[in-house]
């Protein structure tokens, strides 16, 4: 399981063309040949109410990443899909990041299966024989 969800300013919605990056994050989580397909998930979420710094940036913005996968990856795993996801976040950006103010960010989080509940057919239908 990969479920990466993307909050950001919505000053950003207009040109951020978050559809294509939601598609090439989960790409990139895909290569890493350690998420099944099944599990990978990548949501953007606007946030129409922020305050970037001390708000006197009229259009600065933001995107915040945050990785949730199941226990049991190493560290080194953890660390190429971060690096990985991150660079696809910063190249997607990489114009906006010259013209106007923009903090990218991304974490990660592991948790245990004992708690967490799920049911879904996704990994049927995506099985390749």
């Amino acid at each position: 399981m990969a479920h990466l969800t993307l909050e950001y300013s919505a000053n950003l919605r207009d040109t951020g063309e978050f559809k294509q990056l939601c598609h090439d994050l989960a790409a990139s989580l895909l290569s890493q040949k350690v998420y099944p397909i099944g599990g990978v998930r990548v949501r953007a979420l606007p946030c129409e109410d922020y305050c970037v710094a001390d708000g006197s940036l009229a259009d600065a913005g933001f995107v915040h990443g945050t990785l949730k996968i199941g226990a049991g990856r190493s560290d080194a795993v953890k660390q190429k899909t971060l690096d990985d996801l991150f660079s696809v976040m910063k190249n997607h950006f990489a114009t906006q990041f010259s013209k106007q103010g923009l903090a990218l960010s991304l974490e990660l989080y592991e948790f245990s299966e004992a708690g967490a509940l799920k049911h879904n057919n996704l990994h049927t239908l995506f099985k390749k024989d």
